[in-house]
């Protein structure tokens, strides 16, 4: 009968790689912060292209600023659900951690939510600073950590999508 060798060195799973990714994606958020707020006052832009601007924003809601007009409550309301998200992406990242695609989606997520939690731990804002807008159309001020969640989303549609045409 065999049996499991219980004293192996061989990693279990490859958890830590992508813990290991979501941490390099905090820092290089986290840095790019740091850099931005001591480069610029709050509202101050600087034009790059004729359609991308750099730009201290704060923004007190989510994405798109969602809420930011509301008497506070939102930042630990999106505090906690950062944090039960975080939790929750490492349990999946634990559970799936062969399945490639997937875990790139949830480490890219991961990082980014981790990223903006610090900041409204720190601040009560998320520090924004990337600026795109093109002929009269202008989208919100966002940052890296956006920038990943965003990219993780999209690689999370197609993974599901590759599923499925299975």
């Amino acid at each position: 009968m065999a049996t499991k060798n219980r004293f192996s060195t061989k990693p279990q799973s490859g958890l830590g790689a992508w813990l290991g990714i979501a941490a390099i994606i905090v820092l290089i958020d986290q840095l790019t912060k740091i850099t931005i707020t001591k480069l610029f006052t709050y509202g101050e832009s600087l034009p790059v292209t004729s359609f991308f601007n750099l730009v201290l924003a704060h923004n007190q809601g989510a994405a798109f600023s969602f809420l930011a007009n509301e008497s506070g409550w939102q930042r630990y309301f999106f505090t906690a659900l950062g944090t039960a998200a975080a939790v929750f992406i490492i349990y999946l990242l634990k559970r799936n951690a062969g399945q490639r695609l997937f875990c790139w989606a949830l480490t890219l997520i991961l990082g980014g939510a981790i990223g903006n939690v610090i900041d409204r731990g720190m601040h009560g804002y998320v520090i924004d600073f990337l600026d795109i807008h093109l002929a009269g159309w202008h989208w919100p001020a966002f940052n890296v950590a956006d920038s990943t969640i965003c990219i993780g989303a999209i690689l999370f549609v197609l993974d599901e999508l590759r599923r499925v045409n299975k």
